[in-house]
């Protein structure tokens, strides 16, 4: 049967409007130019950066508008999110942790907004609830941050903070009868870091507080290490640290398992890089000294004999190492090494002093795994991976006598197991039942070439049976900085996509930490360049190797993952047939000028010197941006209050966006209300804003969903 020429012009018209973009609302102009260095930069939507102000509430709320009567068109998207409600309700368990006679854990029962926290005596019962988020605001945006418990157990504090901001307020509760005490730090960016041996009181850190309330958000800097004492006023805590002299250092202090040395960490920023101070907490009134504060490289006084301490540390070690120093001599030429660099680009990631011996975490090619040691460095054993996955957990004191771990994959949620030391064996604890079975998919690392020839490692998971024909939708995850690395982890979100016939990949770019100090520089500063080719390299892979082909090939990345997606978009916006950037930092300029911003200037330039301008300008995302060039569908994801990537680096990006796409690909924003940076965000959130993301790119990568997804 043959269609008419009416038909087939109908179908053609049909066609030409599915693909015209949104009418999108009216973003106003300013005159803001900024001088650089004698270049002028227009800023012409700086008046956005006002995240408070009636009129950008007003743009939020239009632009919402439109985001989601596109979403809300697309057929797909209630089966989508219906589907992802039921990935999603499994139970999900935290690994135990002891203090005294306590373990505490956290559940949800898979559906609820917040995970409850737990305490028992006895982990063959489940025991009461000690802190339960759900019940402290009415949407389920109130969650639970740190928690920080005595030396008896009988004591924790805990932050709490709303829509996942920085912002916290920190309480202390009776771990024997689940009361409050009257001990509250005020709202602020405040954390604590260990109680005194005697539960007296904890250390935590802060930063002066202004007198109008309203400029929490502002810059911080001149933080204090201080004490609480159990009882007293906030006001009176005694400043154990302050550098006035040095208002970018920051602190955090934990005291030794013997309780003779109060340890002190400063760091800068980001910078993987920290000085240790001590103090003699035998002495009420020694003062704290420098010990090893060079600024040359990473410590972590993992424990300690005495006055010689096991120091974690890269510092002659690009890949890391621990050795021990001893108090009084602390020059590098008097360091013993106990477990030494590994070989090739074997990484060691981390130890940690537990039942008297050292748990020390391996990153090996990206995959994270667990060896033991005795105190002189002996290996015992090693924890086997038992598959394409990582190890986590092995957290614990030097007492204990057992540890709790975790293996998970892109296809299998975290499996918890309970390990003897006394007998070396590892069992199962904890492992959830969930609606899918991982036995479909494919989990493997392969490796490609970047630009300059660098070998980059990259994980894919898919659904047994793939055809490579380059007709597969695809979605690159990456991020590649501040040291960070990649490793397989699971996702209800993620494995929606994989049921809805796709493939997820993951590179493992330079600037993050998977193969050491040396491939998080070579990812930096002047050289991150290198980050946005390896992330291009990965796609160009996957089309070379027909797993994809441009029309069905997204990327994605969340803060500095979202940067990483705005530059390559403006890079190669002929390679991706959609782009998913999210909490994203687009505005390399000023970005040191907003709340914690500054911290970063340890993995970015600065435009505040001339030549990081100069080479700022060559990938920033907002300022590179053109009029007249065909974007690859975009939908920009952020929370009105973020105040850690604030909201203004989206919120002008997407209007010059708009204002400058010449194709017919949408390019929208999503604005989530009453939301920070994303941790804490409540679970129906999350499922909300990952179906409006899947229909996204059902929509504009052309994909059908299988018959049997969803059932």
């Amino acid at each position: 049967m043959s269609l008419s020429r009416s038909c087939l012009l109908a179908l053609a018209a049909t066609a030409l409007v599915a693909q015209a973009p949104p009418a999108y609302p009216t973003t106003r102009k300013g005159d803001v130019v900024t001088d650089y260095h004698g270049t002028k930069v227009a800023d012409p939507y700086r008046w956005l950066e006002d995240d408070r102000s009636a009129e950008t509430a007003a743009w939020v709320e239009a632009q919402n508008k439109v985001t989601q009567a596109y979403l809300g068109a697309i057929p797909e998207r209630k089966a989508i999110e219906a589907h992802l409600t039921q990935l999603w309700n499994f139970e999900k368990f935290g690994a135990p942790s002891k203090r005294g006679k306590y373990y505490t854990y956290t559940y949800n029962t898979g559906l609820q907004n917040q995970a409850l926290l737990f305490v028992t005596t006895d982990l063959k019962e489940k025991g009461r609830v000690l802190l339960d988020p759900n019940g402290l605001s009415n949407d389920g945006t109130v969650s639970l941050g740190g928690t920080v418990f005595s030396e008896d157990g009988r004591l924790m504090a805990y932050s709490l903070s709303k829509g996942g901001a920085d912002l916290n307020i920190w309480k202390v509760r009776s771990v024997d009868t689940g009361q409050d005490l009257a001990d509250e730090l005020p709202m602020g960016r405040n954390d604590v870091s260990d109680w005194a041996k005697d539960g007296s009181g904890f250390y935590y850190t802060r930063y002066p507080l202004p007198k109008d309330r309203s400029a929490l958000t502002g810059v911080f800097k001149n933080q204090q290490l201080c004490f609480h004492k159990l009882g007293a006023p906030v006001t009176q805590d005694a400043v154990v640290y302050e550098r006035p002299d040095q208002p970018d250092w920051g602190f955090s202090a934990h005291s030794t398992d013997d309780g003779k040395w109060l340890v002190i960490n400063q760091s800068q920023g980001t910078a993987r890089r920290n000085r240790i101070f001590l103090k003699d907490l035998t002495k009420p009134e020694a003062k704290v000294e420098p010990w090893l504060d060079q600024y040359d490289g990473s410590y972590q006084v993992v424990g300690n004999e005495g006055n010689s301490f096991y120091v974690f540390t890269d510092k002659g070690a690009a890949r890391g190492r621990l050795v021990t120093i001893e108090r009084t001599k602390p020059a590098p030429a008097d360091w013993k090494t106990i477990i030494a660099e590994g070989p090739g680009r074997d990484v060691l990631g981390g130890v940690h002093l537990v039942a008297h011996r050292f748990a020390a975490t391996w990153r090996i090619d990206a995959l994270n795994t667990v060896r033991l040691y005795d105190l002189k460095g002996k290996l015992e054993r090693e924890i086997a991976l038992p598959g394409v996955g990582s190890l986590m957990g092995f957290a614990g004191r030097r007492e204990d006598t057992e540890a709790f771990y975790a293996f998970t994959s892109y296809n299998l949620p975290p499996t918890l197991y309970h390990y003897d030391f006394a007998t070396g064996k590892s069992e199962i604890f904890r492992q959830p039942k969930v609606a899918f079975k991982p036995a479909d998919f494919e989990v493997k690392e392969v490796f490609y070439p970047s630009k300059d020839g660098t070998k980059i490692p990259m994980f894919l998971t898919y659904r047994k049976g793939l055809k490579l024909d380059g007709q597969n939708p695809t979605l690159l995850f990456g991020y590649g900085g501040f040291s960070i690395s990649a490793s397989p982890r699971f996702n209800a979100g993620t494995l929606a996509w994989l049921e809805m016939g796709g493939v997820f990949a993951e590179a493992c770019l330079r600037g993050g930490g998977e193969y050491g100090r040396e491939w998080h520089d070579a990812g930096k500063h002047h050289q991150k360049q290198n980050v946005f080719n390896d992330f291009i390299a990965a796609a160009e892979w996957l089309i070379k190797e027909k797993y994809t082909s441009t029309p069905k090939l997204a990327i994605q990345g969340g803060s500095n993952g979202g940067l990483l997606v705005g530059a390559c978009l403006t890079q190669r916006p002929d390679l991706f047939g959609a782009a998913l950037p999210a909490v994203g930092v687009m505005d390399m300029l000023r970005y040191h000028t907003f709340t914690i911003g500054w911290m970063w200037k340890s993995d970015y330039d600065c435009s505040d010197d001339a030549e990081g301008f100069k080479y700022l300008m060559t990938y920033s995302p907002l300022h590179t941006l053109k009029p007249g060039v065909k974007y690859p569908p975009t939908l920009v994801t952020t929370g009105d209050h973020d105040d850690r990537v604030v909201p203004a680096h989206s919120h002008k990006f997407i209007a010059t966006l708009q204002a400058d796409q010449a194709g017919p690909g949408a390019v929208l924003t999503r604005i989530e209300t009453n939301a920070g940076h994303g941790a804490g965000k409540p679970t129906a959130k999350q499922i909300a804003e990952k179906a409006d993301q899947w229909a996204f790119l059902v929509k504009n990568l052309g994909m059908s969903l299988p018959p049997t997804f969803g059932q």
